[in-house]
């Protein structure tokens, strides 16, 4: 940086005034986990990052079935940094490999009598995370369930390029594939097995998902996958998911190393009906995971973290009867892993890395790489020994320039955040779903009480209910008049993986569940294009547009931009010195959301018509040879491996 020419100041000094990333940068969420992740100090509790990758080491290539199963629990008060831990070992095993990844965060668990069966979901829905080989973790296993045994092994994301292609051909790709695998796993559900192997098909890959995570499908999916659907109560689900949890991880476990994290054990759920807290189920659970997961000699092994309070195990979980605490920490013979505070080294070491993330998110270069932060400074409230969030805390509370002189007259003030906040490119933006919900709720909030479209808005509301059944899918409800009929509109922002889009959409098409007159989902143009029509997600939002009466909306830049500038002039109002009622009285004197053509689109009559995609024939195969003959031996796998 030393060797490039310094940005303008001004123009430095404008953006800390108008973007402070650490803003809320202490609270680390289960996306932060997922997805891209946050800065990190690889250095800060390596002590603990590091015991975890030495036991997947140590169960790889342990050569005793007792060794295939190892544990650690990792201790720290609130904001030290559990979950920035969990979120570094994810992204470092999603970068080299090494090991499947998967999270249960304390919310994970809305209703502790069914403990069992909600982590069989959440073991499906992390293991369709995408992995070290960028696809999903169980598109990876079913690639090396193919290929075992074969000379010529292809990457997974070949096979799932291939599979569908071929099934189209042959439909008995599928029954040829089980076969050959079943001759290697002959103790392995078959069932199961069955279904990991659909995972390599586009086209099937929710329902097969929707399968492995205890649920019921419609009759005519599970026909065609070949899968047993028999209708079960929850208390059925609850009943027979351990076999089900066993069954997977023995079976994943063999061809790859497993790491499970359990999150946040001491949040505060309700109790089961017998009067057990979170802590204990989490706990006991965790013991009957180790003691059951029969691992051969061969397997790859499994590492189960728990994360949780000092406190919790020192009065909760270490006094528990029946071994339950040496299975907890049994890599490291029934002692937690500490985390510790930050040091006056690892406060620069944390604002570094974050300002250079920052920096060159604006491509700025600063006069110096803590700027607007003194060194000296950093390393005196360092020596207080913070915990990573109260050190970001900090870090936004001071990041900032001498103060700006703004105008006395509030109107030109937010006419120049309007200005200022406007210019945000999208490209820092458009990917970011949850803010641009957050735009659109706080946009459709200046509207309450007036006609748009025919429709009176009533209330907005983002608390979904039921909440465990939404996992924040749909992301808030427009409830209203429209011409004396009450109407209640669902919206769902979804600018991310089309298994996310398949998700909401299931949602947006469940009206009588959430209470909906009306379900809108809001996704760019350009990636529903990208949807093929032999897709389940094409008959999802098919069925959401010409039989539920709902809509697609287009993202368009030009509509969001003025909503997201909004929204960020309210969050830094302090920092224009604009009241609440200011901001929402020059937005309506400017109708800025009034004439805004997404809401309205949003509110709007949907037109009924489904958006121009894929039409199956192309895409991806346009460079497969057409030729592949057809199969007449029942164990010919040709046509996916040719």
């Amino acid at each position: 940086m030393t060797n490039s020419p310094i940005s303008p100041i001004e123009a430095v000094n404008t953006a800390i005034n108008s973007h402070n990333p650490f803003t809320n940068a202490g609270i680390v969420k289960e996306q932060d986990v997922w997805g891209k992740g946050v800065p990190d100090v690889p250095t800060l509790n390596a002590h603990a990052s590091n015991k975890v990758f030495q036991a997947i080491e140590f169960v790889k290539k342990s050569k005793s079935s007792q060794d295939k199963v190892t544990s650690i629990a990792i201790t720290a008060q609130q904001g030290v940094g559990k979950t920035h831990l969990l979120s570094r070992i994810r992204h470092e095993l999603e970068k080299v490999g090494g090991a499947l990844f998967v999270y249960a965060g304390g919310n994970n668990y809305t209703d502790l009598n069914f403990v069992k069966y909600q982590f069989q979901q959440t073991l499906a829905d992390s293991l369709s995370k995408t992995g070290s080989q960028e696809v999903m973790q169980w598109q990876e296993i079913a690639a090396a369930m193919a290929n075992e045994g074969r000379e010529k092994a292809f990457t997974p994301a070949e096979l799932v390029k291939k599979f569908d292609k071929a099934y189209k051909k042959n439909k008995d790709v599928i029954n040829n594939l089980q076969k050959q695998v079943i001759k290697h796993k002959s103790d392995a559900d078959p069932y199961v097995l069955r279904a990991i192997l659909w995972t390599l098909s586009e086209t099937q890959v929710p329902y097969a998902i929707k399968w492995l995570s205890g649920e019921e499908l419609a009759q005519s999916n599970a026909d065609e996958l070949g899968l047993p659907n028999p209708s079960k109560t929850n208390q059925d689900r609850e009943a027979e998911a351990l076999k089900n949890i066993q069954q997977i991880l023995n079976l994943v476990g063999y061809y790859n190393s497993i790491v499970i994290c359990f999150d946040e054990i001491d949040v505060k759920n309700n109790s089961t009906d017998d009067g057990f807290p979170t802590e204990s189920i989490i706990a006991n659970f965790v013991k009957i995971l180790h003691d059951t997961l029969e691992n051969s000699a061969l397997s790859q092994g499994v590492v189960i973290l728990t994360v949780m309070l000092p406190e919790t195990w020192r009065d909760k979980v270490n006094s528990i009867q029946g071994g339950t605490p040496d299975r907890i920490s049994k890599f490291t013979q029934r002692k937690p892993i500490d985390l510790k505070p930050v040091s006056a080294d690892y406060m620069v070491q944390l604002a570094t890395v974050w300002l250079r993330d920052y920096y060159t998110l604006k491509n700025f270069i600063p006069p110096h790489p803590l700027y607007p932060f003194e060194e000296s400074n950093l390393r005196e409230y360092g020596k207080n020994k913070p915990t990573v969030r109260e050190a970001l805390r900090w870090c936004a509370d001071n990041f900032k320039v001498e103060e700006e002189q703004l105008s006395n007259d509030p109107f030109e003030r937010f006419e120049l955040a309007f200005t200022r906040e406007s210019e945000v490119k999208i490209e820092e933006y458009i990917e970011d779903g949850c803010l641009i919900a957050e735009a659109l709720y706080f946009g459709f909030n200046t509207l309450k009480g007036q006609t748009i479209e025919c429709v009176m808005i009533e209330e907005i509301t983002n608390d979904i209910k039921p909440k465990a059944k939404n996992s924040n899918f749909i992301n808030f409800k427009i409830i209203g008049n429209e011409n004396g009929k009450e109407v209640k509109i669902g919206v769902a922002v979804v600018q991310d993986s089309q298994f996310t889009l398949n998700a909401c959409l299931k949602r947006l098409n469940d009206y009588h569940t959430f209470d909906l007159t009306r379900g809108c989902l809001v996704r760019s143009q350009f990636k529903i294009k990208q949807m093929k029509k032999t897709a389940a997600t094409y008959s999802l939002l098919n069925e959401l547009i010409l039989h539920k009466g709902g809509e697609n909306v287009d993202l368009i830049e030009d509509q969001i931009r003025p909503l997201v500038a909004i929204l960020a002039i309210y969050q830094k109002r302090q920092n224009y010195k604009l009241t609440e009622e200011q901001i929402f009285d020059f937005i309506s004197k400017n109708k800025i959301t009034f004439d805004n053509l997404l809401l309205r689109e949003i509110l709007s009559d949907p037109s009924g018509n489904m958006p121009d995609v894929d039409d199956g024939l192309g895409g991806l195969f346009d460079d497969e040879d057409d030729t592949i003959p057809d199969v007449n031996d029942e164990d010919n796998l040709s046509d996916l491996f040719g």
